[in-house]
This record gives C-alpha cells, sequence and structure tokens, in this order.
C-alpha cells in the first residue's frame, strides 16, 4: 500500500473490484448488441479511440516524438486484440457466455507456452502444473459441450483461439512498452485495431448502420464500460495494492459473468461449468503466481498522474 490515508486504503479496491465487474458486462454487452462479432468489435475499438483522444492527447504529448518501431509494436498488438474481440465476441453467440469469458482468461497459459517454446525461458514446475490443471478443465467442458451439441463445443474453441490472440496482443505490447507510456500504446493499440476491423467489416458484407438504438447503446457500452472503464480501474488498482491481489481478484471475471448471465439473459450455470471452471481457475492462478515479476513500467494511474502534471 502506498498511501496509508484511510481513502487510498479503500479506493483502489473499489476500483479493482468496479473494474473486474465492467470487463464481466463485456459478454452481456455483446449479447444486447445482437450485431455481427467483428462489427461489435469495431464499435468497440472506433468509440474506445473517439472518447479518449482529446485527453490522451493532452496527458502525452510530452513523448512525442514518439518511437517508430515501438508504434508498429503497438500497432500489431492492436491488430490482434481486434481479432481477438471479434473471434471472442462471435463465440459468446455459440457457447455461453461464462465459457466464453472462463477460456478467454486461459490467455496467460498462451503466453507462459510462448515464453518457454518461443523465448526459451526456464519455467518451474508449478508453471507446468497449473498449465496441466487448466487444461483438465478444458477438456471436462468442452467435452461434455460436445456432447451437448457441437455448436456450442465449436463456441469453446473459438474462445481459446480468441485466447491465443490475447496472448500475442500481450506480448506486442509488452515490446511496446519499452519505448512508450500506457496511454499512448493503449490508443495506438486501439486505432490501428478499429483501422483493421473497418475494411474487414466491409469486404465481409457485414453492416456497419441500420441497427435499433439499443445495440449502438451496447457498442457504447462495451467501449466506454469495459474497454476504458475497466482497464483503467483496474490499473489504477495496481497502482495502490499488490499485484498478487489484483491479479486473483480479476480471476473472479468468468464467476462474475456466470452471474450476470444468469441474472440477466438467463442462461443457467451448469454442473460441468463449475466443475471444470473450478480446475481451469486454479491452473490459471498457478501458472500466473508461477510468472510473477516486479513490473517494469509504471502503472496506468501514475502514467496519468505524471502525464497530468507535465500538462
Amino acid at each position: 500500500m502506498k498511501n496509508n490515508n484511510s481513502i487510498h486504503t479503500w479506493l483502489p479496491m473499489v476500483g479493482l473490484l468496479l473494474g473486474t465487474l465492467a470487463l464481466g458486462f463485456s459478454s452481456l454487452f455483446v449479447l444486447w448488441a445482437k450485431a455481427p462479432g467483428m462489427v461489435t468489435a469495431f464499435y468497440r475499438e472506433a468509440f474506445a479511440c473517439a472518447f479518449t483522444a482529446l485527453p490522451i492527447f493532452f496527458m502525452t504529448r510530452k513523448e512525442w516524438p514518439l518511437s517508430g518501431k515501438h508504434v508498429i509494436y503497438a500497432a500489431i498488438a492492436g491488430i490482434f486484440f481486434a481479432a481477438e474481440i471479434a473471434l471472442w465476441n462471435t463465440s459468446v453467440f455459440m457457447t455461453s457466455a461464462a465459457n466464453a469469458t472462463l477460456f478467454n482468461n486461459t490467455s496467460v497459459l498462451w503466453v507462459g507456452l510462448a515464453a518457454a517454446f518461443i523465448f526459451r525461458e526456464s519455467l518451474s514446475y508449478k508453471f507446468w502444473l497449473g498449465i496441466t490443471t487448466a487444461f483438465v478443465g478444458i477438456v471436462i467442458i468442452i467435452g461434455s459441450d460436445f456432447l451437448q451439441h457441437p455448436k456450442i463445443g465449436l463456441g469453446d474453441f473459438l474462445a481459446i483461439i480468441a485466447a491465443t490472440g490475447y496472448a500475442v496482443f500481450f506480448l506486442a505490447t509488452q515490446c511496446s512498452r519499452e519505448k512508450l507510456g500506457v496511454l499512448s500504446s493503449f490508443w495506438i493499440s486501439a486505432f490501428a485495431g478499429a483501422l483493421f476491423l473497418l475494411p474487414v467489416c466491409l469486404l465481409s458484407g457485414k453492416p456497419l448502420t441500420g441497427y435499433p438504438p439499443v445495440t449502438y447503446w451496447s457498442f457504447l457500452g462495451v467501449a466506454l464500460v469495459t474497454q476504458v472503464g475497466g482497464y483503467v480501474a483496474i490499473n489504477y488498482a495496481l497502482g495502490h495494492l499488490p499485484a498478487t491481489v489484483v491479479s486473483s481478484t480479476v480471476l473472479l471475471q468468468p464467476v462474475i459473468t456466470a452471474i450476470l448471465a444468469a441474472v440477466f439473459v438467463g442462461q443457467p450455470i451448469v454442473p460441468n461449468q463449475i466443475f471444470g471452471g473450478v480446475f481451469i481457475l486454479a491452473g490459471i492462478y498457478t501458472v500466473h503466481r508461477s510468472r510473477i515479476k516486479k513490473p517494469k513500467s509504471a502503472p496506468l494511474e501514475q502514467e496519468i498522474t505524471r502525464s497530468l502534471e507535465e500538462a
């Protein structure tokens, strides 16, 4: 804890809980939009860019000129993130919101495997124990879903493929952050993602207009509540709370999504989700704990404070 003041004691925890709740609403916004997955992904990125462009410009102008190489890294991250949310949004309509969110959280597993096989990092037995545990849970859920209906199992697989895209996004973002601030990297990534998705939507014949008002409100919600609010709140919490507390709390996201989906869209929570979900979350937690390192860059809240002081 960086400040003993009582406000600084409870406010970060509130931010963490609200941020996790905001992420949990992501799949519900997708369901409420009732639009093709890539269209919702486009508006998520585009609205996030539009509503944050001016404040981010003023808070980061001291960083200019930006490193071209690291701008490219951020753009690559944005393209993979755009592809990831387009696939994930599609999976939400094929499987349950809880399953899609749960499998999307397996991205930490793919990052770890990339570290082992591509970057030749030496990983502990805890990492491999976590990987094995998580994959047991994946097999439990996907196996029972395929038996229930092949389309549901396919939706599960699509969410896992989306998680690998998020892993690439994470690695590329890590590279971009060597020279770019958090806010610059965030905006460039979102802008590149929107630019990537626009022609993809047009070439695939997915309409960008003609939707009812509730759809556009859902687009706005997933952009501002999840894309901006969720991640800002969680990164704010990282500036005041131990990383282990934050990461462990964020793992509640699939649980929160399952509850929200049951309440708001009537999706039941079935035994195989609970049983397999416990294995997956335990595996993710074990993998994460095996790879915790002291962060090299300032959290988002510190970036914002520093930028405001320089403005």
